[in-house]
């Protein structure tokens, strides 16, 4: 009778801790409307400052003026079927000229107004593919709320990048991974093709035939349509060679340190130059070589961990691929503020997952992403005078982003190289999420 009694109270005890099917589905779908709310609000202000971008504290127009001038120009070229020859200002691979072209497809707006327009939805795609992933058991919605409200804080700056278009292609392949390693593989190989970084992507695959069919079908893609765009464009390989001119730009970590040592008399000064303002003088070139070093360092450190990794979770490529691209772009000779849509994206798609050791490396990333927004464009004058003001700005920016990119690998390295012990950290019995409760999903 005792056993009998206690299965027919199983049930219903576990009726008092599980909400039904429909109230799941209801709360679900109150928070992706509030979701869509909020990224339609945040898109209007945005907006909104793209159309004042004259004022001062928004760049005076010149946050706006590589899309209208300087993409405008490369499309001439690029319609008519040729990559720009000679240009130190284009270093980017070919597929960056798909990206360029495609305002083309729009043709009752202006260049400038199509390519905001596609930028927009390509935002509003990746938001849309993170919020699906969110909904999926065991997943979270914390993501997509943290791309709604992060991408904001670099006010306009983002409709006029293509770097949200970038984004795209290493979120979809990050979010494809788990069901599908060729698709993850060739989505990551057409973000390579417009920027590199994306690559990254693919550090973090599970080992074995997971990796194998990624990696094949990145290097299958990359090399057809590397093939392809050079039957159709003449000179697509020319911006190999504008690449070892750059120097140290004034927002990257090793221009931090310059910046500093030019307060205390060096004798240095700055220079706009392929695309961004530089440093020239003394010693320049050496901390150029040693941000190639670090780079290189890095690098090997992912090697490493990639080697010496045993355990793997659901998050642990998402976790890799955001500590790797925080290592490079940190040891970069340039960091401009547009990077910052790469790693708020990364930290998106890290935060879908409730098993990533990485949510205090997103809450990093967004402090560095609203400071970089003080820093570019409101005062930017301030930065590029090596001010103690812009000295401090960008102490504080790079700082966060050092302190996220050191984090970020020893969580990563912690959770892959040891076992862990009792249950995940993210399970419910120790959950510390710092996202919202109204923005997390029930298992």
């Amino acid at each position: 009778m005792s056993a009998l009694k206690s299965a027919t109270q199983a049930p219903a005890t576990t009726a008092t801790h599980r909400s039904p099917p429909l109230s799941k589905r209801v709360r679900t779908a109150r928070r992706l409307l509030l979701l869509a709310v909020g990224w339609l609000a945040t898109r209007a202000l945005m907006l909104w400052l793209l159309t004042h971008d004259q004022y001062a504290l928004l760049g005076r127009g010149g946050v706006a003026r590589e899309v209208w001038k300087l993409y405008f120009h490369w499309y001439g070229g690029l319609a008519h079927g040729r990559f720009p020859t000679g240009d130190h200002l284009w270093q980017y691979p070919p597929g960056a000229g798909v990206v360029l072209l495609a305002p083309g497809l729009l043709p009752h707006l202006t260049y400038f107004q199509a390519f905001v327009v596609l930028t927009l939805l390509t935002d509003a795609l990746i938001a849309l593919a993170l919020a699906l992933a969110g909904t999926r058991p065991g997943r979270s919605l914390g993501g997509a709320a943290l791309w709604t409200a992060g991408l904001p804080l670099l006010l306009h700056i983002p409709l006029v990048r293509y770097d949200v278009q970038v984004t795209a292609f290493a979120v979809i392949s990050l979010l494809t991974l788990s069901r599908s390693a060729r698709a993850c593989g060739a989505w990551a190989a057409l973000g390579a093709l417009v920027k590199v970084w994306p690559a990254l992507a693919l550090i973090g695959t599970p080992r074995g035939r997971t990796t194998r069919e990624a990696w094949t079908a990145a290097v299958v893609t990359a090399a057809t349509l590397l093939a392809l765009l050079a039957a159709l464009f003449r000179n697509p390989f020319d911006f190999l060679r504008q690449q070892g001119g750059r120097g140290v730009q004034i927002e990257s970590l090793g221009g931090t340190v310059l910046m500093f040592a030019h307060r205390t008399g060096w004798s240095g000064d700055t220079r706009y130059q392929y695309g961004a303002v530089e440093f020239v003088g003394p010693y320049v070139q050496t901390v150029a070589a040693c941000s190639l070093a670090l780079t290189a360092a890095a690098f090997g450190l992912l090697l490493l961990w990639r080697v010496r990794a045993r355990h793997w979770t659901p998050a642990t490529p998402y976790d890799a691929a955001l500590a790797a691209v925080l290592l490079f772009t940190v040891t970069s000779r340039v960091i401009s503020p547009q990077y910052m849509v790469w790693l708020v994206g990364l930290a998106a798609v890290c935060l879908t997952s409730r098993h990533t050791t990485q949510r205090t490396v997103a809450l990093l990333v967004l402090a560095a992403t609203a400071v970089s927004a003080v820093e570019y464009p409101a005062l930017y004058g301030y930065v590029i005078d090596s001010t103690w003001t812009g000295c401090l700005l960008m102490l504080v920016r790079n700082g966060l982003l050092a302190s996220a990119a050191i984090m970020s690998f020893v969580r990563l390295w912690r959770s892959g190289c040891s076992m862990p012990e009792g249950p995940e950290p993210d399970e419910p019995t120790r959950r510390t999420d710092w996202i919202p409760a109204f923005f997390r999903t029930g298992k």
